[in-house]
């Protein structure tokens, strides 16, 4: 005897995994006819015109009116002067990074466009995780009306941590947290029982690139230069995560510092390490990012002397992670990322004098927005989670 029940649930989830294919279509080639979803779905006008009317009935989709262009384009598809897209207010996703000395908040809509975005000085390695995640929460949610709660479809966490995939880190040293269980944490701390994404730093930032530059091809290397040097490499638009979720981590290659003495990469160029030695040459106290690259641009000769270091030990480090894994590109994102871009010139002299053998150099490129990289990729993840068939 045929599961009436069984069947019907099925036929469900086919439904609402068509539903979730059409979504992807609209997302990722943008406004289109029926006749065009359908093709894209590799479906018939009838199959695919039931699951149009359902996202349209559900708020999903809407339709737009072709431009005369668009008509004269494609006068043969579809109904005449009509297109569909995704409506953007239908949902909205929450990207959280949990910084060393700072805490970044973005809210996304369901195009992955950046609705809002908050940034607030927090020594969260001082301050303990609970603290941490309630401050995080409170600037996400400042940025929530009611109607924006209701439509609110996750929360996604960045941490430059080394954690599992269920969300309990191991060590997150530069925050001085050690075996903490960070998802349950964050999930007695919410409202409600929304889904809880949690990622280290420089992968959420390697997934918010793709999102903003829609790469599918090649090996690119992400880095994410803060307080650490956090590394995240995509394969052919895939996040590689390596054996223990660690691939990528550059920042903890040895390297040989101006003391002769053996530290990690992110011990020697990392933020802190170089606003302290400006401090310590100069006298100057309270002395931002910012400013530092401003004096370099002013051409001081401290500043310039120790951009120019900066750019050694990053072109040294980046030699070594071209030899194993060979990227395409590499994506620059953080604070740090702006100071690149004013001395681009000496990071590639470096990477010429330690390439002592003739294997290709990748185009370097410096993100279009480095300081919100990894909080956007957070929220990005839910956004994918979200569109996913699985």
């Amino acid at each position: 005897m045929n599961d009436l029940n069984l069947y019907s649930n099925i036929h469900k989830q086919v439904r609402q995994s068509n539903g979730q294919i059409a979504l992807q279509v609209l997302y990722q080639f943008g406004a289109l006819s029926r006749a065009d979803i359908a093709r894209q779905m590799g479906l018939n006008r009838s199959s695919s015109g039931h699951i149009i009317v359902n996202l349209v009935n559900s708020g999903f989709v809407r339709e737009i009116r072709k431009s005369d262009d668009q008509i004269a384009e494609n006068s043969n598809r579809g109904r005449p002067g009509i297109l569909l897209e995704l409506v953007p207010e239908a949902v909205y996703f929450l990207g959280i990074e949990i910084g060393v000395t700072y805490i970044t908040t973005i809210l996304i809509d369901l195009t992955a466009s950046i609705v809002d975005m908050r940034h607030q000085v927090f020594t969260c390695s001082e301050m303990g995780v609970e603290n941490a995640i309630d401050e995080s929460i409170k600037l996400a949610y400042s940025m929530c009306n009611e109607d924006i709660m209701n439509k609110l479809e996750g929360i996604g966490f960045s941490i430059p941590a080394q954690m599992n995939d269920k969300g309990y880190i191991f060590d997150a040293a530069l925050l001085k947290w050690s075996n903490v269980d960070f998802l349950e944490i964050a999930k007695s701390k919410l409202l409600s029982s929304l889904p809880i994404a949690i990622e280290n730093d420089a992968n959420a930032f390697a997934i918010g690139a793709i999102y903003q530059s829609n790469i599918s091809e090649g090996v690119t290397l992400f880095l994410v230069l803060e307080s650490g040097v956090g590394g995240g490499i995509v394969i052919d638009g895939k996040l590689f995560r390596g054996g223990n979720g660690l691939a990528g981590e550059i920042g903890h290659l040895t390297i040989q510092d101006h003391h002769k003495e053996h530290k990690t990469l992110e011990a020697v160029i990392s933020l802190e390490q170089l606003l302290s030695r400006y401090h310590d040459l100069s006298g100057k106290d309270n002395i931002t990012i910012d400013m530092f690259i401003q004096y370099v641009n002013d051409r001081e000769p401290m500043a310039v002397s120790l951009a120019d270091e900066w750019a050694k030990y990053l072109g040294f480090a980046l030699v070594q992670a071209c030899r194993m894994i060979d990227p395409n590109k590499v994506i620059l994102g953080g604070s740090m990322a702006k100071l690149y871009d004013l001395i681009s010139t000496r990071v590639n002299t470096y990477i010429e004098l330690y390439r002592d053998t003739p294997f290709p150099v990748p185009e370097i490129i410096l993100n279009q927005n480095p300081e919100l990289g990894s909080a956007y990729g957070a929220a990005c993840i839910l956004h994918q989670k979200f569109m996913s068939i699985t």
